[in-house]
């Protein structure tokens, strides 16, 4: 057995799978350690991939060079455009997967990976010398040496799983558990939070009454995640739509006290954007009925995940109230739903770069660092990767910012603000959504990837030609005019002379009418027709960027900073800024504040230009 690596990843979810394919790209040898090689990038949830906002952050990292949109596109039985008929910074794909073929196809990949060498085991101790990472301790007391560790652990990390009052020390699919790494982190000054999610019952489909149910019927969709897919989705596998009832309620309503968690017998702090179906009966008392979506776990339709559904009720609880939605009365659990509740790093002990405060060379990835979901965790672990490749390479970091990308919005907000309960991406987290659209993930992610040698110089001029190409249509559209006998006038009402350029602004205007066959439509329009609200947040972005700039001295005592709120004083140490702009965006922190610290930094620097 091979115990020397460049680089060590701990855990092959989502997280752990695009660190090993990011440092296995710039050809450094890394030791994937993973419990079950045939569950790596399980989908434990729902058997999905994107949605609001994550679709976005999946096109960056298919953008950034990562994997999850390819694999994702492989594996798809369905894909949608959500948001259509509202505007593009919210347009997002989602895409149901089959779970197993997904498995398949990154095992297969890993498999034929020259630098990635998988280690089936389970990590119980990190090796670390005078605050430097050397390494992982395996339960049978080997002992792997690398120069990087990066740390996903999932929701495995001393994780419970639990139902009514029955507690079971496992992770997610009957998998191990250990607390001597939660232990091994807490040894070396590493501190850990309780977290909890959950998951819905699994039915068979033979035993759901389809009549009952609402059926989601989609064209073929030509839509993919990634830039390099050439296989489309061939056909629409479809979902499926009901609702709980006031029966339901009642049942939920009437045993809410076995729930583990209104029992109190979970400790962690549970996803408030994606809550269970005992919160949502309590939460929203008001609302008659809930939405409830059945969905295929795999292209067979054998096994279908009831989502909007997910709960920590005992299991004859759930059968019973199972019972009352329509198209269940006869159903045939395959697995009960349960809440998992496991270890996560405290917030504010990681660089932006994803590597520990603490200990030198060690990296955080995924729901070890407080978040939710397949795509922020991948996303996370496509950084981690980088940034640790970087690193061997004696290079600077990235440093993604809010206007760049969902991916910066989401490391931003783990660094400034950090969470106290499961982070979901959100659109709303992002205050600059209108530059960060689908459409664009490309053009945005190009220089990061180029840099981190993710992309070929070829890719990324391919992504500069499509742009210049972009700009030069719009020129040309721009002196290009609409003759008034023209039928095209008639149609628009275009009474003089008008460009191309002008009319295609309107959004009553069919772009087919005027360009048919140019291969960026889609781009095209969409800078068309939001030029003026897109050149608004670019000069709203470009005012935050002059703060990210202002540099903030490594060495500032911010307890000789005059004036400073106390709050403010504490937060400030505690968080260690490295920018003004960052230091703007910490909660408590005022701009009166902000002002106290420039006023210092300028006193500072024009007394030492003066000594």
């Amino acid at each position: 057995m091979i115990s020397d690596f460049d680089a060590i990843v701990v855990g092959g979810g989502h997280a752990g799978i695009e660190a090993a394919f990011a440092l296995a790209k710039n050809n450094f040898k890394v030791g994937l350690i993973t419990l079950n090689k045939n569950n790596l990038a399980s989908l434990p949830c729902n058997p999905s991939i994107g949605g609001p906002a994550k679709g976005i952050i999946t096109k960056e990292i298919d953008a950034l060079g990562g994997v999850q949109g390819y694999f994702a596109d492989k594996a798809m039985i369905q894909i949608k455009m959500l948001n259509t008929s509202k505007g593009p910074a919210v347009r997002a794909l989602r895409a149901q997967i089959d779970k197993e073929k997904y498995s398949k196809i990154v095992l297969e990949e890993i498999l034929e990976n020259k630098n990635i060498f998988l280690i089936e085991g389970l990590a119980e101790k990190i090796v670390v010398e005078k605050n430097v990472v050397k390494g992982i301790e395996l339960d049978n007391k080997n002992i792997l040496n690398a120069k990087i560790v990066i740390l996903t652990t999932g929701t495995y990390m001393d994780s419970k799983i639990l139902r009514g009052q029955e507690v079971e020390r496992s992770g997610p699919n009957n998998e191990k558990t250990t607390q001597k790494l939660s232990q091994s982190l807490i040894d070396n000054g590493i501190k850990l939070i309780r977290l909890k999610t959950g998951t819905p019952a699994r039915i068979y489909a033979d035993s759901i009454n389809w009549d009952e149910l609402e059926e989601e019927i989609l064209p073929i969709e030509q839509l993919t995640f990634s830039s390099k897919t050439t296989k489309k989705v061939k056909a629409q596998i479809h979902c499926w739509l009901t609702y709980t009832n006031q029966e339901t309620h009642k049942i939920i309503k009437e045993n809410i006290h076995k729930s583990s968690m209104y029992s109190g017998l979970i400790e962690g702090v549970g996803p408030r954007y994606c809550p269970s179906i005992e919160d949502k009966i309590i939460k929203f008392a008001h609302k008659e009925r809930h939405q409830i979506f059945f969905e295929p776990e795999t292209e067979k339709q054998d096994i279908y995940y009831i989502n909007g559904c997910s709960t920590s009720l005992p299991v004859d609880i759930q059968d019973k109230f199972l019972r009352t939605i329509p198209g269940l009365k006869k159903c045939k659990i395959q697995k009960y739903g349960y809440a998992i509740e496991y270890d996560a790093v405290e917030s504010g002990q990681i660089f932006k770069s994803l590597e520990s405060r603490k200990i030198k060379n060690l990296y955080f990835a995924g729901q070890i660092n407080g978040t939710s979901g397949y795509e922020e965790a991948a996303c996370q672990g496509l950084v981690a990767g980088i940034n640790a490749s970087l690193k061997l390479k004696n290079k600077e970091p990235l440093d993604l910012k809010r206007n760049d990308s969902y991916i910066g919005v989401l490391i931003d907000d783990l660094f400034i603000k950090g969470t106290k309960e499961p982070y979901r991406m959100l659109t709303s987290r992002a205050e600059y959504r209108l530059l960060l659209r689908n459409d664009n993930a490309d053009i945005r992610m190009a220089d990061y990837a180029l840099y981190a040698n993710m992309i070929s110089n070829e890719e990324y001029s391919k992504i500069d030609q499509k742009y210049l190409s972009i700009k030069n249509k719009i020129k040309q559209l721009e002196n290009t005019f609409l003759s008034s006998n023209d039928p095209l006038a008639k149609k628009y009402s275009v009474l003089n002379g008008s460009s191309f350029l002008k009319i295609l602004a309107r959004p009553d205007v069919d772009l087919e009418d005027f360009i048919s066959d140019y291969e960026f439509k889609e781009e095209l329009i969409i800078q068309i027709r939001l030029e003026g609200y897109i050149e608004k947040q670019n000069k709203l972005a470009s005012k935050m960027l002059k703060l990210e700039k202002l540099k903030i001295p490594n060495n500032i005592n911010y307890d000789e900073v005059n004036n400073l709120a106390i709050e403010a004083r504490d937060k400030l140490k505690q968080i260690n800024p490295t920018t003004i702009g960052q230091a703007s965006r910490i909660s408590g922190i005022n701009p009166s504040d902000i002002e106290m610290i420039l006023f210092y930094m300028n006193l500072k620097y024009k007394n030492n230009k003066e000594n």
